[in-house]
Formats: structure tokens, sequence, C-alpha cells
């Protein structure tokens, strides 16, 4: 599994990007997982005041995430098995994601 760091998006390292990386792991088995923290970049937005992480700053991820368990999901149905894989996490306090989701196939037709 491949963890890259940008030099305009820090790689993220908070409490809540440990667990939205372990439960992506858990859920997907990836080979590639990249996750970075955004919420820099949306420091405008009113902090979050619901759930047990209330104004929790890591609201906003970029996850690139390649996994064998999208072969045959589509682009939208391959959304909806990672926002129910962190569901906790949208409950308390994660705002957004931008979700780069790949199978093994896709990711080396890129190379």
């Amino acid at each position: 599994m491949t963890q890259r760091n940008s030099a305009s998006t820090p790689e993220a390292d908070g409490i809540r990007a440990r667990r939205v990386r372990d439960a992506l792991i858990a859920a997907f088995k990836p080979t590639r997982l990249e996750i970075l923290d955004e919420s820099s970049r949306h420091a405008h937005h009113v902090a979050m005041t619901r759930g047990p992480e209330a104004g929790a700053t890591e609201t906003h991820f970029r996850v690139y995430l390649v996994s064998p368990l999208f072969e045959g999901v589509n682009r939208v149905n391959r959304s909806r098995m990672v926002h129910d894989a962190l569901s906790y996490e949208f409950g308390s306090g994660l705002h957004a994601l931008a979700l780069t989701l790949r199978t093994p196939e896709e990711e080396s037709a890129l190379a």
C-alpha cells in the first residue's frame, strides 16, 4: 500500500485520519491508499457542532483508494460503499470526501 505526501496538501495523520485509514483498510483491503487532509482549505466553513468531536478540525479529506472490491461496481456505488464504511465519521464531524476509487486493473492501465 502506497501513502504519499503532497507539497500542497499534508498527509493525513490526525486521530480521525487514522480511524478513516483503519476503516478503509478493513473494508476494502486496498492495494493503494492515500489520504490527504484538505481541512485547512475549508477553514472558512463553520465548525461542525454535532457529535463527540464537536469543533473537530479534520473535516475534509481527499482519498485515493484502489481495491479489487470495486470490480464491476459503478462510480456512484463505489462512493456509496466508502460513505457506508465511514458512516460513524460523518456522524461525528467528517464533512466531505473527495474520492478517486479504482480497481487494480484501472490503476495499472494508467501506468
